[in-house]
């Protein structure tokens, strides 16, 4: 499946019990020899009484990661059209938290993201006062970022111009930056309007994809604690657009966007 061009290997551990190791992963994830995704989606039964669905999200690189937008959206597609569920609002248990997946009737999928935040120790992020924006130092430039959890880590750098090179190698630095104890999504966003973002990702243990979902969400949350955005926001990233809202402190982050299966196999392990 895909969201946007970020796309996905989703396998029903609800039917049957699945488990996968690092280097399984690894190799499933690699394009040329094995299936080839940006995640693996586990789509595991609930833990909790008053949830419907567990779901846990794997990077190529294997590691377990907190939270996905673009995969919540192929999960909730996923789970229907596998008849797992009849719903339309799902609550899920992710490692990160509860979620709520809401399927509108042109089949575009709204996740309520839960709320931002901008606590340093909360992503965790390296930092010896609060600031507004944080100075942060790769290869003797010195650039500006705005750090927020939408449940996993990002840090939010804003530009005037998309570069490929730029995106690669600013991207690459600062996610493995020793601010960022367990690494960090990168995001690099250009404001084209109030109402309007361009958008690239660099993701953490995958590197640049089409589309991030929680990446689109740090980005608006960020521009509009900066005082640059207004509360909806159409983010355009290279797979795609979505559409995310926040109306402020102690307010969850909404994002609507599609989901999209692409095809269905079998693999023995």
């Amino acid at each position: 499946m895909h969201g946007l061009g970020n796309d996905f290997v989703v396998v029903d551990a609800v039917s049957r019990k699945v488990f996968f190791n690092k280097q399984q992963i690894e190799k499933l994830s690699d394009r040329n020899w094995g299936i080839g995704f940006d995640q693996l989606l586990v789509v595991e039964p609930p833990t909790q009484p008053d949830m419907d669905f567990r779901y846990r999200i794997y990077n190529a690189d294997g590691t377990e990661v907190e939270h996905c937008g673009n995969g919540a959206r192929c999960f909730a597609k996923f789970v229907l059209d596998k008849e797992l569920t009849n719903k339309k609002v799902i609550n899920v248990e992710t490692r990160r938290g509860q979620i709520q997946l809401r399927v509108l009737p042109d089949g575009q999928v709204t996740v309520d993201m839960g709320e931002p935040s901008f606590v340093p120790a909360d992503l965790p992020f390296i930092a010896e006062r609060i600031l507004p924006l944080y100075p942060i130092d790769v290869d003797g430039e010195c650039y500006h970022i705005t750090p927020v959890s939408v449940g996993n880590p990002h840090a939010v750098h804003r530009v005037d111009v998309l570069e490929d090179g730029f995106v690669q190698r600013v991207g690459k630095a600062i996610e493995a930056h020793a601010c960022f104890p367990k690494n960090v999504n990168v995001g690099f966003m250009q404001v084209v309007s109030r109402s309007e973002i361009n958008l690239r990702v660099y993701e953490r243990g995958v590197g640049e994809t089409q589309a991030c979902g929680t990446g689109a969400c740090a980005a608006v949350v960020a521009g509009i604690k900066q005082g640059w955005l207004d509360p909806v926001v159409k983010a355009c990233l290279n797979g795609g657009n979505l559409h995310i809202e926040w109306q402020g402190e102690g307010q969850p982050i909404l994002m609507t966007g599609p989901a999209t299966a692409v095809f269905e196999g079998q693999i023995y392990l």
